[in-house]
């Protein structure tokens, strides 16, 4: 079954298939929206800019059904809202939803600076095909054909992208994490990346779709 791969703003997307939903990170860069019309909701870390309770609750206040599997740091601000609809989740655990099936990578957030503290960040395998690491740069340890790629953060450099999709090995990347991307580095990150990553390099717009 194909996946329709919509992109959000900044490090959200959408995920659609056999008319279920899965929406991934709805944060304060993401539409107010973006949450709503999910049947499965993922979250990888506590940033703001992956996690806002706003949206993550009309998301789940527009469909009753809808369920939320994440770390324990978002899943403690949420569940008692949502009995029984939030699942804490980490590294090596697998589970079904809505049809999705998904398995969870990693554990730490990227180092931003030695004097930061370190958090905890998942990333999540859908479907054994679509990858969104969050904020790490974590190895899957399975076959990605769809790699959602966090191409700027204050906690990396190009360089390091480029190797990262070099390790992992996509079909083809799909960049994710650009809310801070001004349009001037756009064409120089889409040139390094399509020449340099090994991977189909794909730059979507806020609101465009791919099947994934």
């Amino acid at each position: 079954m194909t996946i329709k791969l919509t992109k959000k703003r900044h490090a959200c997307v959408r995920l659609e298939k056999d008319g279920r939903t899965l929406v991934i990170d709805p944060g304060t860069f993401s539409e107010e929206d973006a949450a709503v019309g999910a049947d499965v909701i993922l979250v990888t870390h506590e940033h703001l800019d992956h996690f806002n309770e706003d949206r993550l609750r009309a998301g789940l206040e527009a469909n009753p059904a809808a369920e939320l599997w994440t770390l324990r740091s978002v899943a403690d601000q949420v569940s008692a809202a949502f009995p029984g609809r939030v699942h804490t989740v980490g590294h090596g655990d697998t589970f079904s939803a809505a049809g999705f099936d998904v398995q969870v990578h990693g554990e730490l957030h990227a180092v931003i600076h030695p004097d930061v503290p370190r958090i905890t960040n998942v990333g999540y395998l859908v479907d054994g095909s679509v990858f969104h690491p969050g904020d790490a740069l974590t190895l899957p340890d399975h076959t990605v054909d769809t790699l959602l790629l966090p191409v700027m953060a204050p906690w990396s450099k190009i360089s390091e992208v480029i190797d990262y999709v070099r390790e992992v090995k996509p079909r083809r990347t799909v960049d994710v994490h650009d809310g801070l991307l001004t349009d001037l580095a756009r064409p120089i990150y889409d040139t390094m990346l399509g020449n340099l990553s090994g991977a189909e390099h794909n730059r979507l717009a806020p609101g465009d779709s791919t099947d994934a």
